[in-house]
């Protein structure tokens, strides 16, 4: 809402500047978005009166005007404006006035006569763009005066931007209480006097829809001049309002609306037949609106109607074939409250908004309607001439808003607010903004008056309490607290440690959708039945995720676009699951998972290294750095997102955590990725478990080491060779390493030979050479029965 600060100091004036005021307004909740000036600045320029206005000897276009500036005698200007005359009275810049843009006026000589000053324009004030001719001021602009003073422009434009639930304030009277309770100054409310009836002209007035429209208030004015003038001062405040000047009748309304903030719409009563109706329409029925546009209202849209058509959409725009024209002379002045649900959204539903609709959507005053009415028929009378008749009124006083009253507990405000804040203040404070109050016991009962739709539970008084108190008074006191230690297990690892260790082995986080498109599902998952969003943001974006695969794809995809051949990411995220049905409690898993792709050069390009595309074997060094100290197992793995000879499940302490391997060749061509990229996901909790680091004491003692070769199946696993090994070693086995796996001459087929190094110790002592070979015997033992392995040499 935008308004002129000069006209709020009418309604009340505290003695605070522009900047002061500005700066209450916001913190009253009411905020300052713009404080602009009227006009910008200049200075010299008065009230001038052409009193002469003759040819300019040297020049067609050009006037020669003898004009008087109240300084005693007249002054020679040269003017070029085609509507200067004489009896004109204008703005007048006398030599050494300054000009918008600092432009200095100065005696000159144009075509050989000499000019002693400037006849003005609107545009060259800054006052707006209309430079066809001399700004016309009024014929009972005082001469001499200054212009500034005498067009109050001086003021500043005030626009706020109000929350939904103060539409008490989208008028001057309301902004005006709210300044006056915050600064104490004295209010000056406007004062409207009932206006006696001139004639016994009336109208019928039928509330056929009274819980939409409990309130209706009409009259009838007749013998008016619809082509009177509107006065300079009214024009003025609705143009600092940002309402255009349209007619005496039109401007009237606008203004009453922004005076006391109630809509209110005159149609020609010569146009009307039979009684007024407020009614739902019928169906299909259609209103021509004054914006030229035909709609055909809604069911549950409110019209308002006479015996033969429907006339407008209530609360919202009037219609076309009623409105006052320049030719009307009689006229019905209405005035009504209509509920705000009844009005809510219907002017949007059309396409289009109205100052009305903006302020009856939210809550306009239920007494006001006919204080209003009175208010605007004085205007019309003074302005338009006329004789008004007597006011008619259809009320439905059980569909008026009740105003319930609202318990407020006073320690509950000051524990709340943070300030002690004894009850008689707390009172006070409330009857300063027309809040009835009441002492209930301890509490107060508080009634809102008929213009405050936004108080209805205690919160709401504890905010204006805050608010009328002042938020800059309230101290901003820190928070308080005492401070522990959180525990932290040593056999786990932050989440942040293992994105370091990501980012230290060259990987990028990224953060990816939850939701993704159902293709991703069937193609990296083969999942059929994916969780499906009831609401998704996005078409494609439809299911839940249950891999982190397909969010990492398209983010290669991504690069690879963009000519980026080299791709190292991870992401740390959450995928859906269905509970299964034997699940107690049903609905989802929400699993916490460890991805990360790879694509692309294993190394950047360099000149110390040969330029090769990562594999299977580098990013299960990566993911085995990631695990370290703990081993991990690989076995061979069938999956619908990895390609089926290079894919491995990944296997910790005997129980499968996630997969490894090379995306699937199909995949890599339907997305457009060039080369196959290498992935794993595992398990988040898997990752961050850490093994407890345990003591040992380091030996003086020289090791021994032994080497074994056994020859085992090719399906057999080295980690399943080494798990057995490690189940039999005796205490003296420090280590088992497989150095070497041979296939060719000499082994069979499907067999294959697998080189172990045992490293043995003791802390203590020396070993013996009978003792290492026992329990190399030992090791042989043990594979030859659990793996049917032979020690290669041995029978061949």
């Amino acid at each position: 809402m935008q308004f002129s600060e000069q006209w709020l100091r009418t309604f009340v004036d505290p003695q605070l500047d522009s900047a002061e005021l500005g700066h209450l307004l916001t913190m009253a909740g009411l905020e300052v978005e713009e404080a602009d000036p009227a006009a910008p600045a200049f200075s010299g320029v008065v009230v001038a009166q052409i009193v002469e206005a003759e040819r300019h000897p040297n020049a067609d276009k050009l006037k020669l005007c003898k004009v008087d500036a109240g300084s005693g005698e007249l002054l020679q200007i040269v003017c070029g404006a085609p509507n200067a005359a004489v009896g004109m009275k204008v703005p007048c810049a006398r030599v050494g006035a300054v000009l918008p843009g600092e432009f200095v006026i100065k005696a000159a000589k144009l075509r050989g006569v000499e000019s002693f000053g400037m006849l003005c324009s609107a545009r060259e004030l800054g006052l707006s763009e209309d430079h066809a001719g001399l700004y016309a001021l009024p014929e009972d602009a005082p001469i001499g005066m200054d212009i500034r003073a005498y067009l109050e422009l001086d003021d500043t434009l005030f626009t706020i931007k109000l929350t939904p639930n103060r539409a008490d304030c989208l008028s001057l009277t309301g902004v005006a209480r709210e300044v006056a309770a915050i600064t104490g100054a004295a209010l000056k409310q406007t004062v409207v006097e009932a206006v006696a009836p001139a004639c016994d002209a009336r109208r019928a007035i039928v509330l056929d829809a009274p819980q939409a429209c409990p309130r209706y208030c009409g009259r009838i004015l007749r013998g008016v001049d619809a082509r009177a003038s509107t006065p300079a001062w009214m024009v003025r405040r609705l143009a600092r309002s940002g309402i255009r000047s349209i007619s005496a009748l039109v401007d009237v309304t606008n203004y009453v609306m922004l005076e006391l903030g109630q809509p209110l719409h005159a149609f020609d009563n010569t146009r009307l037949q039979g009684a007024i109706h407020v009614r739902l329409p019928r169906p299909g029925e259609q209103v021509l609106l004054l914006n030229e546009q035909t709609v055909t209202p809604a069911a549950d849209t409110l019209l308002i109607a006479d015996e033969a058509r429907a006339l407008a959409l209530a609360g919202i725009m009037g219609g076309e074939d009623s409105g006052v024209t320049l030719e009307t002379t009689e006229v019905f002045l209405e005035s009504a409250f209509f509920a705000p649900d009844a009005i809510a959204g219907r002017a949007r539903s059309h396409g289009f908004g109205s100052d009305a609709s903006h302020r009856f959507e939210r809550g306009v005053d239920f007494e006001l309607a006919r204080s209003a009415l009175e208010r605007a028929t004085q205007l019309i009378l003074e302005i338009c001439g006329g004789e008004a008749g007597p006011v008619e009124e259809a009320l439905a006083a059980d569909a008026l808003p009740a105003r319930a009253p609202v318990r407020l507990r006073p320690a509950r405000a000051r524990r709340v607010l943070g300030i002690t804040l004894d009850d008689d203040a707390m009172l006070a404070l409330l009857q300063r903004v027309h809040l009835g109050v009441e002492h209930m016991g301890e509490d107060l009962l508080v009634t809102p008056p008929s213009w405050r739709f936004d108080i209805q539970i205690e919160e709401d008084l504890i905010e204006e309490l805050a608010r009328l108190h002042g938020y800059d008074n309230i101290p901003a006191v820190a928070p308080q607290g005492s401070l522990m230690m959180l525990p932290s297990s040593e056999h786990s690892r932050p989440v942040w440690a293992l994105r370091h260790l990501m980012a230290a082995r060259g990987y990028q986080e990224v953060v990816n959708f939850a939701f993704v498109e159902e293709a991703w599902e069937r193609d990296f998952c083969a999942n059929e039945e994916p969780i499906r969003l009831a609401n998704p943001i996005a078409s494609q974006l439809s299911v839940m995720r249950s891999s982190l695969i397909g969010g990492l794809t398209a983010n290669l995809a991504t690069n690879r676009k963009r000519q980026l051949d080299r791709v190292r990411v991870f992401e740390v995220a959450r995928v859906f699951e269905r509970k299964a049905d034997g699940e107690p409690v049903p609905g989802f898993h929400q699993v916490m998972m460890l991805a990360a792709l790879a694509a692309g050069p294993a190394l950047p390009e360099q000149w110390g290294e040969r330029s090769r595309n990562v594999d299977f074997y580098d990013v299960k060094g990566d993911l085995e750095a990631l695990f370290a100290p703990r081993r991990l197992e690989f076995e061979r793995l069938s999956h619908p997102a990895l390609h089926p000879g290079r894919a491995a499940s990944v296997r910790l302490d005997g129980r499968i955590i996630g997969l490894l391997g090379e995306l699937h060749p199909v995949w890599v061509q339907r997305y457009e990725l060039g080369t196959a990229p290498v992935i794993f996901e595992v398990e988040l909790d898997a990752a961050l478990a850490a093994r407890m680091p345990a003591y040992a004491e380091i030996s003086r003692m020289p090791a021994v080491t032994r080497d074994l070769a056994l020859v085992v199946g090719t399906e057999v696993a080295v980690a399943k060779v080494i798990d057995v090994l490690q189940a039999a070693a005796p205490a003296i086995v420090r280590e088992i390493a497989l150095f070497d796996v041979y296939h060719g001459k000499g082994i069979d087929p499907d067999k294959k030979s697998l080189a172990f190094r045992v490293s043995m110790q003791d802390t203590q002592r020396t070993l013996e050479d009978a003792e290492v070979d026992a329990a190399v015997s030992t090791l042989v033992r043990q594979a030859e029965t659990v793996l049917g392995a032979r020690l290669r040499g041995a029978g061949d």
